[in-house]
């Protein structure tokens, strides 16, 4: 992000300075070593588009021809999935359904089974489709033993 501050300095219109809390957390098990809290704003993250929806750092990179791989952290490309310790889970949004765009596509796992597939690989992404098959087909016999 640092390379392409002034860019994106125009694109938020919010000043580097502004763009994260001063909360450095050490973590060995995400790249670079730790994270940093993004600042919110009345409209919640100070990254989020001015129509409410989508980030703009995104944005920014497909305008560019960036792949935003390079400039979003690891944990901003998997929201709404979160790290709580060393587990991977949803957000909390998703828990209290505060999300706003809840309900209105697939499944979390669907929405980033690519980009989960892209960072921890083809076999963790095999496990959790068998895992999901798994969870259909249950929901398939639950339902179908619910009809008259």
């Amino acid at each position: 992000m640092e390379q392409h501050r002034t860019g994106l300095e125009a694109a938020t219109g919010i000043p580097h300075a502004e763009w994260f809390t001063d909360e450095y957390e050490e973590d060995d098990a995400v790249p670079g070593g730790g994270t940093m809290r993004t600042n919110t704003n009345e409209r919640g993250c100070v990254f989020l588009t001015p129509g409410g929806r989508g980030c703009t750092v995104h944005q920014y990179a497909n305008d560019h021809g960036i792949d935003y791989h390079d400039i979003k952290s690891l944990v901003d490309v998997l929201f709404p999935l979160t790290y709580a310790g060393n587990l991977l889970t949803i957000a909390d949004e998703v828990a209290d359904g505060s999300l706003v765009c809840l309900d209105t596509g697939p499944t979390v796992y669907r929405g980033m089974r690519g980009e989960l597939q892209y960072y921890f690989g083809d076999e963790f992404v095999k496990e959790l489709d068998a895992i999901e098959s798994d969870v259909v087909d249950e929901l398939r016999k639950a339902t179908v033993s619910q009809l008259p």
